[in-house]
């Protein structure tokens, strides 16, 4: 409350609250567990909108707070999207004809299977007719009896699922690995 009547009464300039801030803002960011790099970009994207907005802001560190809260999980929303979609097109990939080996593409599909087989079974079957049968997300919509309108979010949720089990199966280390001992 101090703070505020400071910041209004200019007893506190905004380079001081920034400065006071600062550890706090910070800590909130470990929390959260926001790399080093991408941590400061968010402080100074949270800065600028504050300069832009703090005519009307009341509770100048309230609203700091806030906002870095804020940024953060929308952050973290934003890297799970980018890995769905990686996951989508590395998926599409390597499921796709063409380019590796025989015996290599059917120890992927074989890998594949098992981690498919431990999803739940609208999962399954969405990814099935996504991937394996080569269906528009609409398609295969109509032909499990969903809406148009919420496929994406169940084929999100379940690629979200598919990146999980991946990733409990040791999946991109192996990958990781065999590409760290190949030859080229």
């Amino acid at each position: 409350m101090e703070t505020q009547k400071k910041l209004a009464a200019g007893e506190e300039t905004l380079e001081e609250l920034l400065v006071r801030l600062d550890p706090s803002l910070r800590s909130t960011l470990g929390w959260f567990g926001i790399p080093r790099e991408d941590g400061e970009d968010l402080l100074q994207q949270c800065f600028l909108t504050f300069l832009a907005k703090r005519g009307d802001i009341r509770h100048p560190e309230a609203w700091l707070h806030g906002t870095v809260r804020r940024r953060c999980l929308m952050y973290w929303r934003h890297k799970r999207r980018e890995f769905v979609k990686t996951v989508d097109a590395a998926v599409l990939e390597l499921i796709s004809d063409g380019r590796p080996p025989e015996q290599e593409l059917a120890d992927l599909r074989s890998d594949l299977s098992r981690v498919i087989l431990k999803l739940p079974t609208r999962c399954r079957s969405l990814l099935h007719l996504r991937y394996s049968r080569g269906l528009s997300p609409l398609e295969a919509a109509e032909s499990l009896g969903y809406s148009a309108s919420g496929i994406y979010k169940i084929i999100d949720r379940c690629l979200e699922a598919f990146s999980q089990e991946l990733v409990a199966s040791g999946f991109s280390d192996t990958r990781r690995r065999r590409d760290d001992s190949d030859p080229r």
